[in-house]
């Protein structure tokens, strides 16, 4: 694990990022399901008004995993980070660098004073439940996800 690094991205990760966010969706078995374009991409996350933060774990100068949140506003709670995916590239699983990122969006959820951090996981997902259950995360079965495609 010494030859990880936990950073903040930068713009030229987002290739990287999105080949590790096409990996995810072969495995979430939704590969049609990414739709978005690269420049999209970089300007939400890069542009004059960017919607999106991550950090990468890079190891030996290659991007292995990342981390992509945003800031989700509740009218009970304030101001929460919204994990939107955290992941790592298939051969890179089981060494810890989930977790690295994990204590690391930990730590800027902190000190961004959010009241929370809050994602979602696939019901079948369970590599990811324990490793989210680590953490003593809440599971709401209560809430159902709701959308509308424009």
């Amino acid at each position: 694990m010494d030859n990880i690094v936990i950073r903040e991205a930068i713009e030229a990760d987002c290739p990287s990022m999105m080949e590790l966010v096409r990996e995810l969706a072969v495995y979430e078995r939704a590969p049609e399901a990414v739709t978005v374009s690269m420049e999209h991409f970089i300007a939400s996350g890069f542009g004059d008004k960017p919607v999106w933060w991550a950090i990468v774990a890079e190891a030996d100068g290659v991007v292995v995993g990342f981390a992509l949140y945003y800031i989700r506003y509740s009218t009970w709670k304030g101001q929460r980070m919204y994990l939107e995916d955290i992941l790592v590239t298939d051969a890179w699983r089981g060494k810890g660098i989930g977790g690295l990122l994990m204590d690391r969006l930990i730590i800027i959820a902190k000190e961004k004073g959010f009241s929370d951090m809050l994602w979602q996981v696939l019901d079948w997902n369970e590599p990811a439940i324990r490793f989210y259950k680590k953490y003593n995360a809440h599971f709401d079965p209560e809430w159902v996800n709701v959308s509308i495609e424009l």
